[in-house]
């Protein structure tokens, strides 16, 4: 008994229906958008990516990405086999002497080269991390910066002026409404904290939603991120907030209608002096080797 083979030309038209659909969701989950991304695109990404606060999926992202596809085309080929052969050979046989073929196929091929390029640079990318020594495009900006003296105030009522912080510390911004990012960067500094044996080091994080972060809501909020004793979450005034993370070169853009802010995921390491020594800008990934370096951040 043989199996049907199908109309002409729908396994085809199947394939490049998987080919172009594969392009399209790598293109979302790794198509660079930068510090600035919109705050919806860090949420689906996140849901449906598991992407992590470097931008890339998670492992159950990458199996997706890499064989929800592969299982569409052998599934494909399993029910239309025989279909898609004999398309794909009379497609190749029309190349030789048909234009439109040519760049109906070069179309799709380009599809797919553009959702996939960006994944190619960020595996390039992270396999050169892992070669280069600390100081290569990665590496955290020493700085020599003073902290911005304002008072603000954190869960315990108390007011805080992180110029006035006179031991290490780490420094970060989130805000409570964000449920995917910034959850993700605050227990990326903590595990790093405690891998590099730092648990002591006081964490300092300064919110970018100081309109639904109020005080009240901070005890909340420092719970929920299971922070410990000597972490502050640090709020206050709109304007002061806004002053201090200007001060801090944190870019940030807040949407008007659902009040969510897409903003840099920056920490920033404090000597204990007043000044902010080293940052981290989008990539952690080397703060644990820098805590694990000493107590004094330098």
């Amino acid at each position: 008994m043989t199996a049907r083979s199908g109309r002409s030309g729908t396994a085809l038209v199947a394939l490049a229906v998987i080919l172009v659909i594969t392009a399209a969701w790598w293109t979302l989950a790794l198509w660079p958008a930068g510090a600035a991304a919109p705050y919806w695109l860090m949420r689906t990404r996140a849901a449906c990516f598991g992407s992590t606060q470097s931008g890339l999926p998670d492992a159950g992202g990458w199996i997706l990405l890499i064989g929800e596809p592969i299982g569409m085309i052998g599934t494909l080929i399993a029910i239309a086999g025989a279909s898609l052969r004999q398309d794909l050979a009379r497609l190749f046989a029309s190349m030789r002497g048909t234009p439109s073929g040519r760049r109906a196929v070069l179309l799709t091929v380009g599809l797919v080269a553009l959702g996939a390029a960006p994944a190619f640079v960020d595996r390039l990318g992270a396999f050169a991390s892992a070669v280069r020594p600390v100081a290569g495009v990665q590496a955290p900006q020493q700085l020599s910066l003073p902290v911005p003296h304002a008072w603000l105030v954190d869960q315990h009522g108390t007011d805080v002026s992180l110029a006035a912080i006179r031991r290490p510390a780490i420094l970060t911004v989130a805000f409570a409404h964000c449920e995917t990012v910034c959850p993700t960067l605050v227990r990326q500094v903590r595990k790093a904290r405690a891998d590099a044996g730092q648990e002591t080091m006081p964490l300092f994080i300064v919110t970018v939603d100081p309109w639904r972060d109020t005080a009240d809501r901070l005890p909340t909020i420092a719970r929920g991120w299971e922070l410990g004793p000597d972490d502050h979450v640090l709020s206050g005034d709109t304007v002061i907030v806004g002053k201090v993370l200007d001060a801090l070169s944190v870019g940030r853009v807040r949407d008007g209608d659902t009040g969510n802010v897409a903003h840099a995921a920056v920490v920033m390491l404090l000597d204990g002096n007043g000044h902010i020594t080293t940052r981290f800008d989008g990539d952690i990934g080397q703060l644990g080797v820098r805590l694990s370096a000493g107590r004094n951040p330098r």
